[in-house]
């Protein structure tokens, strides 16, 4: 008899998988960001864990969708095999909702126009579209694999990011117990960017919009032009409260080496504490675009004295180029 994925011992299922879906529904919560829920009968069993995981969503090519797209756990494997025009593309996102008893995932979408195929793809996006997700399983054995939210036992938390982090920012902060502390800080292109999120009381929530009032709707500052002096500002006013037990700078030279060579184009730009960060004080998630993202981490680092530990940054994108896959 055969045996259905949903029975397959939890031994036999894989951590990350495909599931085929369609889109359901087309939210657009601002001009930046679109929510695309997403249906489909395996989607009971996509993962839950939730905060900042990541997937793939993998898009269809035109007049040939998904037809030479590989299954099984060795995808990536099969699909570098494929001639190029046989390669669906995809892109990396972060979940923003599941819904295991509904078979719904929701995905929210930074849009910037056809300057790339995911962002030109949810610009498009209408019920009955179909996709590929590759996500954690629900039953699998590693469900939390692609998360990089891990604090220890902290006092403070620090989250800091642009658009494309924005999704897993307010997944985050909708997690956080009531009493949790902190400030969160999130780069927009325009002040009707800003989405409705719930934190926690004791938790700053901070939008910077790039775009001005007056302009015509395109953004007047570069990225991280914001977002770098702000939480540089926070930290500077808060750093008695942070729990600083060494002198600034005071980092080893491998990890120093570490964070220059991340500097180097085709280096990925993704530094987090193994298991849980450091109990302490503070805690801070940095992600977005790369450049940007390495000069927040070596100011908290080398300047502001957090131990690299305490520190979790992630280069979601690099300014002049595609997601490398």
């Amino acid at each position: 008899m055969l045996t259905s994925v949903a029975e397959a011992p939890r031994r036999q299922r894989s951590a990350y998988r495909n599931f085929r879906a369609t889109v359901a529904r087309v939210e657009r919560l601002s001009p930046t960001f679109v929510n695309v829920t997403f249906t489909g009968d395996d989607l009971g069993d996509f993962g839950t864990a939730g905060l900042d995981q990541r997937v793939k969503v993998v898009l269809p090519l035109d007049g040939h969708g998904f037809a030479s797209f590989p299954d099984g756990e060795d995808w990536y494997t099969a699909w570098r095999e494929l001639p190029a025009e046989l390669r669906n593309p995809f892109r990396t996102y972060t979940v923003r909702a599941v819904r295991p008893e509904l078979r719904e995932v929701d995905i929210v979408f930074a849009g910037h126009g056809d300057a790339g195929p995911a962002s030109a793809w949810a610009g498009r996006a209408k019920p009955g579209d179909e996709i590929v997700l590759i996500g954690p399983d629900e039953f699998g054995p590693g469900r939390r694999l692609g998360i990089d939210w891990r604090p220890g036992e902290v006092d403070t938390l620090l989250l800091a990011g642009d658009e494309t982090a924005t999704p897993a920012i307010c997944a985050i902060l909708e997690s956080l117990p009531a009493d949790a502390t902190g400030a969160a800080f999130l780069e927009v292109p325009e002040a009707g960017d800003r989405l409705a999120v719930r934190a926690p009381q004791g938790v700053e929530v901070r939008w910077l919009s790039r775009a001005s009032a007056d302009d015509d709707g395109h953004p007047s500052a570069a990225h991280g032009e914001l977002l770098a002096p702000a939480v540089r500002d926070w930290v500077v006013r808060h750093l008695a409260d942070l729990g600083v037990t060494r002198a600034a700078g005071d980092e080893s030279a491998a990890a120093l080496a570490a964070a220059e060579r991340a500097d180097l184009p085709d280096t990925p730009l993704w530094d987090v504490p193994a298991g849980q960060s450091l109990d302490g004080a503070c805690y801070a998630w940095l992600a977005g675009e790369a450049s940007v993202i390495t000069g927040l981490r070596r100011f908290l680092v080398r300047e502001a004295g957090l131990d690299r530990r305490q520190v979790a940054f992630m280069g979601y994108w690099r300014r002049g180029r595609a997601e490398l896959e």
